[in-house]
């Protein structure tokens, strides 16, 4: 079931396009990752599925419901980048607040409270926590009244290493009760491996949006191969691979992807001269400088 769909959306501020023609499909369960650089039209995209700004053109829908709606924000939360809390309250008096707005009970907020790890500075006052303990808060205001939709902005700021961790097994168990759950990120090996699918704005254009396997196909960006050699080895073993030394003891190759099984033929022949081997495909940074670079090079290209 599709949980929300963007269809030839655009959005104009006087003479500059914030948003080009951008269409987009997220399902009921899934979990998108929104990448762009500062001022790629991702917030403005956020806002638009809210109903906080208005659409040039195109049209967006939340689960049959027009962004902005009653029916539309029932089915949503929202966790923004910089959350602000009255600094007064403690960290479950806001919770409760939040939960009587939702309709939800005070034991929900108190549930929530502990499941995003501040069951010890529960009764402290907001004013006195860390940026990232008011992150946590600000997630578990996200997951009152069970959303279907999901929209967090930069969630991970401000979290530990730790935490981080802990905000991606929540987020996993959100798509796996059927919440649809978009996060618009920096953060690219955070969400690396722990998204369905990439959608990637740059200039106001969807220049990318598929699964990382399908993106790397598309980019056909060259696998890298570490290889760890017996020092005495090692020079032979790279210039017969057409490899580059590496401190006498590694050996980095690159190759397209419809080599990979011929070099790893070349290098098993080499038997106990090697001691290890890591086949390493693009990583979503460098797909995400790929798809990028190659629509600003078109915009140079019209704009020639």
């Amino acid at each position: 079931m599709s949980a929300l769909t963007i269809t030839n959306v655009s959005k104009q501020y006087d003479q500059v396009k914030s948003l080009d023609c951008v269409s987009l499909e997220i399902s009921a369960g899934s979990v998108l990752a929104l990448l762009g650089h500062n001022g790629a039209g991702k917030t403005t995209l956020i806002k638009m599925i809210l109903g906080l700004t208005p659409l040039t053109s195109g049209e967006i829908d939340v689960f049959g419901a027009i962004p902005g709606s009653n029916m539309a924000r029932s089915f949503t939360s929202y966790l923004p980048e910089n959350v602000a809390f009255h600094g007064s309250l403690t960290g479950r008096e806001q919770m409760q607040h939040f939960a009587s707005l939702k309709g939800e009970s005070k034991k929900t907020a108190n549930i929530l409270l502990e499941k995003v790890g501040l069951n010890h500075a529960i009764d402290r006052r907001i004013g006195t926590y860390s940026k990232g303990m008011r992150q946590r808060i600000g997630l578990a205001q996200a997951l009152l009244g069970r959303p279907k939709l999901a929209l967090l902005d930069e969630p991970t700021s401000g979290l530990d290493p730790i935490s981080r961790h802990e905000f991606y097994d929540i987020i996993k168990e959100m798509s796996e009760n059927g919440t649809a759950v978009i996060i618009s990120s920096h953060a690219l090996t955070e969400v690396e491996s722990r998204t369905d699918k990439i959608a990637i704005l740059s200039q106001g254009k969807l220049v990318a949006n598929d699964s990382l396997e399908n993106l790397r196909t598309a980019a056909a960006l060259p696998i890298r191969f570490d290889i760890k050699t017996k020092a005495k080895n090692n020079k032979k073993i790279a210039q017969d691979l057409g490899g580059k030394s590496i401190n006498g003891h590694a050996i980095e190759l690159f190759c397209n992807s419809d080599k990979k099984i011929q070099i790893l033929g070349q290098i098993s022949s080499f038997g106990a001269k090697i001691d290890d081997v890591d086949i390493i495909p693009p990583s979503l940074e460098e797909l995400y400088r790929y798809y990028s670079a190659e629509n600003r090079s078109s915009n140079i290209s019209e704009g020639e």
